[in-house]
């Protein structure tokens, strides 16, 4: 039930994006607006596909980045799943090495994990983001450090 809850919700949202996010990504979603945001180094265009609601929990969103942009550190208290659709990324995990993501990957952040994401210096980035809703909204911590960004191998 929550699978086909999910698919609907999708599939809906697309049906209803205003006419102000019309410019589209290379995927044929659009591209969103410049976020101004003070959780992220570089441009990053987020626009939301599904705002996470009492009847479809997910909130979905796509997120295209400049090269060079980033998030900062952040908790996802019902987790996050990553669906990456363009360029090259970065993605880590608090303790674990930073890991290098393409387009086709799938990244599942399991609830409660700090963790950051961002495009490479030389390649922009985009992901579509499904992010559980009713366990609380994204908790933002530090920048991610220099030495975190180019510790990537």
């Amino acid at each position: 039930m929550r699978t086909t809850s999910l698919v609907i919700a999708f599939a809906a949202s697309l049906l209803f994006i205003p006419q102000s996010q019309a410019q589209t990504s290379a995927t044929g979603f659009p591209k969103g607006e410049l976020s101004n945001a003070k959780n992220h180094t570089g441009n990053i265009w987020l626009s939301e596909l599904n705002v996470g609601d009492s009847t479809f929990d997910p909130s979905i969103a796509m997120a295209t980045y400049d090269a060079g942009a980033k998030l900062d550190w952040h908790i996802h208290p019902g987790g996050q799943v990553l669906l990456i659709t363009e360029g090259t990324g970065y993605y880590q995990e608090r303790g674990k090495p930073a890991r290098i993501v393409h387009k086709g990957d799938v990244i599942k952040c399991a609830p409660g994990v700090e963790h950051w994401h961002g495009a490479t210096p030389n390649d922009t980035f985009a992901y579509i983001a499904v992010t559980p809703t009713a366990k609380g909204k994204t908790i933002w911590l530090e920048p991610v450090s220099d030495k975190d960004y180019k510790s990537v191998k």
